[in-house]
């Protein structure tokens, strides 16, 4: 799958490398200070937990980890208006929007063995707020109700228990689905048409860092 062949020799999270995660850690703190190296290493353990065995072990703590991170809006901390900050930017600020919630956990459970095609970066309109979103969804089974992973309400609940979201469209590292009333959507082409994803994996390729404008 290329969203594997993207981050797996990035983190090397599969051989458990220690040199490489020094390496990252270095870089962490190169640019964004020592609690980002700290932040780096909780992340190195959580994907590590053999403890978590089940899909939904993963889930919930992948959901709780990146849950603690600040909500910040792209523009004052990444000046610019829409920013998809890769999991290590993410980490790094300590901040980040519904995208870079969405995006880490996404990432994070591909690493720890989860089948990509069980889960979907979705784009809703949040009602309570009034305002458009971005979660993560998890198909226990092709054509099941997905259960949401959302950075404004901690439980992980099924989508039909998430009347405050109306789905849009959604996404993985394969394809792009319009979003139907019922079942998983319409399939609308490869997930690269999506200008924003496409720069994100680019920077996983050459592994950049941007300089948020603040840390939290």
């Amino acid at each position: 799958m290329l969203v594997l062949m993207i981050i797996l020799p990035l983190l090397a999270v599969n051989q458990h490398n220690k040199l490489d995660w020094d390496k990252l850690e270095v870089k962490l703190i190169n640019k964004y200070g020592d609690k980002a190296g700290l932040r780096l290493r909780a992340w190195q353990k959580v994907l590590n937990d053999d403890s978590l065995v089940t899909d939904l072990d993963k889930l919930s703590r992948v959901n709780r980890f990146f849950n603690l991170l600040n909500f910040v809006d792209d523009a004052p901390l990444w000046g610019q208006k829409d920013y998809w900050a890769t999991p290590l930017e993410f980490l790094g600020a300590n901040a980040g929007d519904c995208e870079d919630f969405s995006i880490a956990k996404y990432f994070s459970l591909l690493s720890m063995g989860v089948n990509e095609d069980k889960m979907r970066i979705t784009y809703v309109k949040a009602l309570s707020l009034n305002q458009y979103h971005m979660v993560l969804a998890y198909y226990p089974k092709p054509n099941a109700v997905p259960l949401i992973l959302d950075n404004i309400k901690g439980e992980i609940l099924p989508a039909d228990q998430r009347k405050d979201l109306i789905p849009i469209y959604s996404f993985n590292g394969e394809s792009l689905w319009l979003s139907k009333a019922k079942g998983q959507g319409k399939l609308a082409g490869k997930s690269s048409r999506l200008k924003s994803w496409n720069k994100l994996r680019a920077r996983f390729n050459s592994t950049e860092l941007k300089t948020p404008l603040f840390i939290p």
